[in-house]
């Protein structure tokens, strides 16, 4: 494998101050990326600054936003001259709890959190792909489509799977390949910032740990993935490697399709 799959490739990483997208946009530039690297936490350019390439910045966004999103997208071709390659990582559940219990603001939260960055981020960075020729976008799903105390979540990673399968279809003619992973429970360094930021009540810490157990005995290794075994497939499908593949959305959940 070429340590320098994308040298010459700029690359938007959303959801890059901390987690899977941290770790995504800190390899490809050590593969020789240039890489924007998105995130509304404002530590994010000092993640950016970690970076083993010499072209990297962090630029601070709310992407549950349109404006953030089309904001990132104007940032990176100005300064690295276009796009090539989108990583969409923003996402993930802010709590977990019986579908009966959820709030309604708790389930519209859910759905701004893990679908519309990716839909907005999509919309945005088309016009780029299409005056560079071409390009990829790599969605970053769930496993959760198919899981316990979080429907909105399932509801909203069932809409970015919708996302890459229908985008993948509408502009391949253009040479933009849609794809998307769909990583199961993970071991990551602890968040900066908590995904919950009002804490768990200790109903929501019982209804979490059935959430982990249910995640844990659905996988064939009966364990979680770790961060490497999650960044690997991203990339690769991000890459030249995988340029007959388009519209697919790739479970990494160790044998658990979701």
């Amino acid at each position: 494998m070429s340590t320098q799959r994308f040298a010459g490739k700029v690359m938007v990483v959303t959801g890059a101050a901390q987690g899977i997208g941290r770790a995504v946009a800190l390899r490809a530039a050590a593969e020789g990326g240039k890489v924007l690297f998105v995130d509304r936490a404002e530590f994010v350019s000092e993640v950016a600054a970690e970076a083993s390439g010499t072209e990297t910045a962090g630029f601070v966004a709310d992407l549950e936003t349109y404006e953030g999103a089309a904001s990132a997208m104007a940032f990176a071709v100005s300064k690295f001259g276009g796009i090539d390659i989108l990583i969409n990582g923003v996402g993930g559940a802010i709590r977990m709890r019986p579908f009966a219990e959820f709030e309604p603001e708790q389930i519209d939260a859910e759905i701004r959190r893990s679908l519309m960055p990716t839909l907005y981020a999509c919309h945005a960075v088309l016009p780029h792909l299409l005056t560079r020729g071409g390009g990829t976008i790599v969605n970053v799903s769930s496993n959760a489509t198919r899981g316990i105390r979080r429907v909105p979540y399932s509801a909203a990673k069932g809409g970015v799977n919708a996302i890459t399968q229908s985008l993948a279809m509408e502009y391949a003619e253009h040479n933009i390949r849609v794809v998307a992973t769909a990583p199961g429970g993970t071991d990551a360094p602890p968040r900066r910032v908590p995904r919950n930021t009002a804490g768990d009540s200790e109903r929501e810490k019982v209804w979490m740990s059935d959430a982990v157990k249910q995640v844990t005995e659905s996988t064939f290794f009966k364990r979680y993935g770790s961060i490497d075994e999650q960044v690997a497939p991203i990339l690769f499908l991000a890459s030249d490697e995988a340029s007959y593949i388009t519209g697919t959305v790739l479970p990494v959940a160790g044998g658990d399709t979701g």
